[in-house]
């Protein structure tokens, strides 16, 4: 689970515990949420008195993108949380594999993408727990945190998570780069938004995320020249 997850959110500016107001609908599964909003994000701004951020990734594994971003993270020695589709994982299963094995957390994004606040009691359990039994079956650990497709999130979904044994965690960066606005746009929008807490949302899956993947090197050696270290959420 996500650790002294209220105080620090609030210290690093995230809105903790609040729905989201509203939900981005991109247009298609893997096109994820709302700019700039926060539901429940990231634990201490910093550790042993050094600035953490906490990198994340949606949508995936996908085999165009996620072994090169993989690739990137390994070369800098960071660590980040992917929050990965039931149906994605189930179709690249040992993409999954290693992405634990590399070192990062593997969550849980729901099976299919859908707004979360639609469905009905049965269907938000298959959608999370087909979701928990594909990336178990993957990395020998089940999943202890949920990030709703679209950032959708209300009460009801707020407590069905919480009865299945799930954090919901959401963000407080989000340059958008589902969108492809460009890589420059992408490193721009993240670290001038950035501090210490900061929870990340990018994506590995869900399309093209090529001008993703060209803006992680200089958003990892960027944070890095400022004194940030990187940690997993869950």
């Amino acid at each position: 689970m996500v650790g002294a997850l209220a105080v620090a959110a609030l210290a690093a500016g995230a809105v903790v515990g609040g729905p989201v107001g509203t939900a981005d609908a991109a247009g298609s599964a893997g096109l994820a949420g709302p700019a700039g909003l926060a539901g429940l994000a990231g634990p201490a701004g910093s550790k042993g008195g050094a600035k953490v951020v906490y990198l994340t990734f949606d949508d995936g594994p996908s085999p165009a993108y996620t072994p090169r971003i993989l690739s990137i993270l390994d070369r800098y020695g960071v660590r980040a949380t992917f929050f990965e589709l039931g149906e994605n994982v189930a179709a690249h299963p040992s993409l999954t594999a290693q992405v634990a094995r590399q070192g990062h957390s593997v969550q849980n994004h729901s099976w299919s993408h859908p707004d979360l606040r639609r469905l009905s009691g049965s269907s938000f359990t298959a959608q999370v727990g087909d979701t928990d039994r594909v990336i178990r079956a993957r990395t020998g650990h089940t999943p202890t945190c949920l990030r709703p497709p679209y950032g959708a999130v209300n009460g009801t979904v707020r407590s069905r998570a919480a009865a299945l044994g799930k954090q919901v965690v959401l963000w407080s960066v989000d340059p958008a780069d589902w969108s492809r606005p460009g890589a420059a746009a992408i490193r721009s929008r993240v670290l001038n938004n950035v501090r210490p807490g900061s929870v990340i949302l990018l994506h590995d899956g869900g399309g093209d995320r090529s001008q993703t993947a060209a803006a992680l090197p200089t958003i990892l050696s960027t944070l890095k020249a400022r004194g940030y270290r990187f940690a997993t959420l869950c």
